[in-house]
């Protein structure tokens, strides 16, 4: 995205040529279907391995971390060194630290923001037909939902979320809109569990700089 925030960085993004083994469900039935998976999630806790790829393959960047969603918009986003950032929503606020910087940015929630991958694990998903066209097929290990956007003015072109045979989501592949393609694994998955509102909080010393979307730096 802005700065160094990539469509989640997401995120939370390759789209890789994955073979299909199933048809391909109508998408309203795929809505419905995804919905359901994500609606039963209250939290969502992993740590993640994320690979982005060039438009011809090469790969750019390999980073791992953390994250943590729980539904009605709080998101947590932990890249490790070295290359550190923290991306944190809660409320109406995007909230993005970059360590090496010495930086704070501050985005104002938007539905542009709201509708990238990170935030269907957190935020609104019982409409997902009015802004996704979608797929669903079967693996030999669970399922996919292949996301396609409806508005074209978006950050990614399309979206695919592994799901394994018990529905719990294990990965993600994005295509984003410079052409490059993302591929984000998670591991050690706990759905459901409490997550303390401080997790939601934006952690960074007191004299770094702030910048709000569309204003001045400040202190």
């Amino acid at each position: 995205m802005m700065t160094r925030w990539t469509p989640i960085t997401l995120i939370m993004l390759c789209l890789a040529a994955l073979p299909a083994f199933g048809q391909s469900a109508d998408t309203e039935d795929a809505a419905e279907l995804l919905s359901k998976r994500l609606s039963d999630y209250r939290s969502y806790r992993a740590d993640f391995e994320q690979t982005v790829q060039s438009p011809d393959g090469e790969r750019l960047q390999k980073t791992t971390g953390e994250l943590s969603a729980r539904r009605g918009g709080d998101f947590f986003w932990h890249t490790a060194p070295p290359m550190e950032q923290k991306i944190v929503t809660s409320g109406e606020k995007v909230r993005v630290y970059d360590p090496d910087l010495r930086q704070v940015t501050i985005y104002p929630l938007e539905e542009r923001i709201a509708s990238t991958p990170a935030l269907l694990l957190s935020g609104e998903v019982s409409n997902l037909s009015e802004t996704f066209r979608i797929r669903r097929e079967t693996t030999r290990k669970g399922e996919r939902f292949i996301l396609e956007p409806l508005d074209k003015d978006t950050l990614f072109l399309e979206l695919s979320m592994r799901f394994d045979s018990e529905g719990v989501l294990q990965g993600m592949e994005l295509h984003d809109s410079l052409d490059q393609r993302s591929d984000l694994q998670f591991r050690n998955v706990v759905l459901n569990e409490s997550i303390p509102d401080e997790r939601f909080e934006l952690d960074a010393p007191d004299d770094v700089d702030v910048i709000r979307s569309g204003g001045n730096g400040a202190r």
